[in-house]
């Protein structure tokens, strides 16, 4: 098939091409190469992918309306994995119109051109950030969702909606992973296992947020990149016999689907740092802080409904996780 990736210079878009190479697949991948971090490392992301035959880059904007229709109407697309966004939750407190344009304008113009060129599926990013304020564990797609924390977590709320509708009134397939922590080599420097290990090493002290007294359900890379691929392969169908009054949100009679896309097993902050303190073979100086705007104490996937679907369950748990990616990080800055 010929693959479309947005966000390829990202941390999971990046990841994802790698393991696709070599299926026999033709991979397209965009990026604005925006400056939300370091672009030096979307750069060497890319030089990386520059050595595979298979996989090709254009850098391109999902706002530019013009640039994204020329860029279907080349290529044709069998599948679209849509993991391009501006991410961040308290950068969304202080850079409200990022989001709008690349949240919503731009998402919109990916359904757009999906739309018009017979895309067969559609595959995008969600967030478990739509969960907000809900505190029934664990979190299941089941869940209403009405109360966001962010305007980060209300733009992916809204991506899930426009999806359902693009699948009804237009019978394009759709199916959205609500992304839980995402963490290993080549990660975000924005995430905090890449700023506790930064600060670590330099003997800096690490921010801990409410005090610690917070968990996360941590999703190892590989494992995210081995559930997309195979979720890409599982496309919705229309199901006539679904009715409203006994279904939830995560179904419908369109060919939509939605699904949480985590380890299933959240660790608590302390044991984290815990973790990455073993990796590094040193202790970290803790600075405690209250609850910052926008976030959440804790997450929790269930996961159930994507095993059964794509018979995957996650592998790598926290200890081996920061293993791997402090060894990726002291390779990468020579420390």
């Amino acid at each position: 098939m010929k693959l479309l990736i947005t966000g390829m210079a990202g941390f999971i878009g990046f990841s994802l091409a790698r393991r696709l190479s070599g299926r026999g697949h033709q991979i397209v991948g965009i990026d604005n190469l925006n400056d939300y971090y370091d672009v030096s490392l979307k750069q060497a992301r890319l030089n990386v992918l520059s050595e595979y035959e298979d996989i090709h880059f254009a850098r391109l904007d999902l706002c530019d309306r013009e640039g994204m229709t020329e860029l279907f109407s080349k290529h044709g697309f069998d599948r679209v994995i849509h993991l391009a966004a501006q991410a961040g939750v308290r950068y969304s407190l202080d850079n409200p119109h990022a989001y709008v344009d690349a949240n919503l304008v731009g998402y919109l113009n990916v359904l757009e051109c999906c739309r018009h060129h017979g895309v067969g599926h559609l595959v995008y990013a969600s967030s478990s950030s739509v969960y907000g304020m809900n505190e029934t564990v664990p979190f299941s797609t089941r869940d209403s969702v009405d109360h966001p924390v962010s305007l980060y977590a209300a733009t992916k709320k809204a991506n899930e909606l426009m999806a359902h509708t693009y699948s009804h009134l237009y019978d394009l397939p759709t199916t959205g992973l609500r992304f839980f922590t995402v963490y290993g080599p080549w990660g975000r420097p924005d995430m905090a296992m890449f700023m506790f290990t930064k600060s670590i090493l330099e003997g800096r002290p690490i921010d801990v947020y409410n005090h610690g007294d917070m968990s996360r359900d941590f999703t190892y890379i590989d494992d995210i990149v081995e559930s997309i691929v195979r979720i890409a392969e599982v496309v919705p169908q229309r199901d006539p016999d679904w009715r409203p009054s006994l279904a939830g949100p995560d179904s419908s009679s369109a060919p939509y689907a939605l699904y949480n896309i985590g380890h299933g097993s959240p660790v608590r902050l302390m044991d984290f740092i815990h973790a990455l303190e073993g990796a590094i073979g040193k202790r970290a100086e803790c600075n405690y802080l209250s609850m910052q705007p926008g976030d959440v104490p804790h997450t929790f996937a269930d996961t159930e409904a994507l095993y059964q679907v794509i018979g995957y369950q996650p592998r790598v748990d926290v200890c081996e996780g920061a293993r791997r990616f402090v060894a990726w990080y002291r390779d990468y800055h020579r420390v």
